[in-house]
């Protein structure tokens, strides 16, 4: 989650800084990009993905071929969760990012990846805001929990402490390893769209896969250019969203801004540690993906 660079909404756009999706303008190679993604994943992410994220798959087969149209998917995820996918024309400010999710409104950029770009990009596409993020939000705990994140995202502004919320997304809603029946499983977004991420977070013996803790996440430092370092591990969806709704978060601000960061792989002695990573991967020593 960053800032956009625009300080209002740009040329097009209304004062959401929502737009059209347009969906008719897509050609067919960005279909045609959009379906081999999809494929690749959903055949990859079986044994490997949340319960959650893979019934939640269903919402996204549509009538039409290819990108989803906005509105047809919004009426499918509204039945279920309340929820509606807007299209925005990229990063947009805090404050419109809070405002939409606590609103139940997820943004997702309407451009797709080009062919060679499939398996990295910087800035979010629809691929990764629509695969990633919106099948897990017809899970009714979870969809809960990103309005439980996004209401306190607005409340955060008056805490100088929008870094922290940062983080709990960065390390949840993007990033999260959940833990099922015994097995380590992903739901984060930026993990299910990525092919190369989707084996490591799992596989690899580098990251250090942690057990969840509120105060510990965010202080917890992150990078955006590569695979994680640190993965944090979830009991259940249900245990996410009473921590997040039953937490006072004015006085743990207030605790946190005494102590210090934690810089990405470190470990602590008060951590739960399911698996100490090697860090070979971030010393270029790995032979990850």
């Amino acid at each position: 989650m960053e800032t956009h660079v625009l300080d209002r909404p740009p040329e097009g756009a209304n004062s959401d800084w929502t737009i059209p999706q347009n969906w008719s303008a897509y050609t067919a190679e960005e279909h045609a990009t959009w379906d081999r993604l999809f494929e690749r994943q959903s055949r990859l992410l079986p044994g490997r993905a949340s319960k959650a994220f893979l019934n939640g798959l269903d919402v996204l087969r549509l009538s039409k071929p290819g990108i989803p149209d906005f509105e047809e998917l919004s009426e499918r995820l509204m039945k279920l969760t309340g929820w509606q996918v807007v299209a925005v024309p990229g990063l947009v400010p805090d404050a419109v990012f809070y405002e939409h999710l606590a609103n139940r409104r997820f943004v997702a950029g309407n451009f797709i990846r080009r062919p060679e770009q499939l398996d990295y990009l910087q800035e979010p596409d629809v691929f990764h805001d629509v695969f990633g993020h919106v099948p897990m939000l017809a899970d009714p705990r979870f969809a809960d929990y990103v309005v439980a994140w996004g209401e306190g995202g607005l409340r955060s502004m008056k805490y100088d402490a929008i870094h922290r919320l940062a983080r709990l997304y960065w390390y949840t809603v993007e990033f999260g390893l959940i833990e099922e029946d015994g097995n380590l499983r992903i739901y984060g977004a930026g993990i299910v769209s990525s092919k190369g991420e989707s084996i490591f977070a799992l596989d690899d013996p580098s990251p250090n896969r942690l057990r969840f803790d509120l105060a510990r996440v965010m202080r917890t430092e992150y990078r955006i250019d590569d695979y994680q370092q640190n993965y944090f591990v979830i009991p259940s969806f249900d245990e996410l969203l009473r921590v997040t709704v039953k937490t006072d978060f004015a006085p743990l601000y207030a605790q946190l801004d005494g102590k210090p960061d934690i810089p990405i792989a470190e470990i602590l002695a008060g951590d739960e540690v399911i698996t100490r990573g090697t860090q070979d991967y971030a010393q270029g020593k790995s032979l990850a993906l």
